[in-house]
């Protein structure tokens, strides 16, 4: 079972009235999140299917506050599902599930059921992917364009102290992203050292 309506509702949402500013915090960022939930719980042996359709809606809604805030997006992402997920066939406690999901991405992270690892671990898939780099620079634009940070360097101090403070919840990410994480914060280290 697949939540094609919330993909639906999301890929809709984000492509018509998300800013342009956010080059990380758009809809390839909510694919990729997406696609990394659905394999860490084929991996982490999620079989109900029930629990895997709400996971993945959970998903698709956990950064679409963005479209009309920036601070406290997970309260808007939740104030979103709470709307449009009714008119989707969703039930009072799917939507509290899925809610009660999108906040637990809130850094920093404390998940406590599989199903919260799961998508936090999703969230933060790519700081042990190949794609750290790229999406960096993705996020790095996004902030630079808020006035969050002023320069790479500033950019990269932040990005140390984030990946020092990192965890992966779930064994498969812990196995799988870990040790690649561990490869791009030695590699920032040398950087900043430069």
């Amino acid at each position: 079972m697949y939540p094609a309506k919330a993909e639906h509702i999301i890929t809709d949402l984000l492509t018509n009235r998300l800013s342009p500013e956010l080059t990380y915090h758009n809809l390839h960022h909510t694919k990729s999140v997406v696609n990394a939930a659905n394999e860490l719980a084929r991996l982490e042996g999620i079989t109900n299917s029930n629990d895997l359709f709400i996971l993945l809606t959970a998903a698709w809604f956990h950064d679409c506050g963005y479209v009309n805030t920036y601070e406290k997006h997970e309260e808007e992402s939740c104030r979103i599902a709470m709307e449009l997920l009714p008119d989707a066939g969703y039930n009072q406690e799917q939507i509290h599930i899925v809610c009660s999901l999108i906040m637990k991405t809130h850094v920093p992270q404390m998940p406590e059921t599989i199903l919260e690892k799961i998508l936090c671990d999703a969230d933060l898939d790519y700081l042990g992917k190949d794609d750290f780099v790229k999406e960096g620079a993705n996020l790095y634009s996004e902030w630079k364009s808020r006035g969050r940070v002023q320069d790479e360097s500033e950019f990269n101090r932040i990005q140390i102290g984030f990946l020092e403070k990192h965890r992966y919840w779930t064994s498969t990410a812990q196995r799988l992203r870990e040790p690649v994480k561990s490869d791009h914060l030695r590699r920032l280290k040398e950087v900043c050292e430069l």
